[in-house]
């Protein structure tokens, strides 16, 4: 099954959801017409090289990166928020766009932090129902 967009499943499965959210998302950040474009999309491919985080369902607030043990309708946020700044910079942060734990200069570095700050033990992705 090759997925084009957001939500073309069989059935609520929550694997396929994730991965089809992820797709969704990489297409947005490919296609903004944005002066920050370049840099919310590496920091999108470089979260979604990262099988921690790709594992995890994936949304956006204000361009802010999260993640969820769960799918949409309840998600059930887990793990830092990631930004992508006008000036090139990525932040990574406990909270809702505060850079807390920290600004880099490459969405690698960003991403490999945020990896880090995940609990231990997160199982597979469920239905948020």
């Amino acid at each position: 099954m090759h997925l084009t967009g957001r939500f073309e499943v069989p059935g609520p499965e929550p694997a396929r959801l994730t991965e089809s959210e992820w797709q969704s998302m990489r297409q947005e950040a490919r296609e903004l017409e944005y002066v920050w474009q370049v840099t919310y999309q590496a920091l999108i491919e470089a979260t979604h090289a990262e099988p921690a985080l790709r594992a995890l369902y994936p949304f956006t607030s204000h361009w802010a990166l999260r993640f969820s043990t769960t799918t949409r309708p309840r998600l059930t946020i887990v793990g830092p928020c990631l930004t992508a700044g006008s000036d090139g910079m990525y932040g990574v942060g406990r909270g809702f766009i505060t850079p807390d734990l920290g600004r880099f200069a490459t969405a690698h570095e960003a991403v490999q932090l945020a990896a880090h700050q995940l609990p231990s033990g997160l199982g597979p992705v469920a239905l948020g129902e």
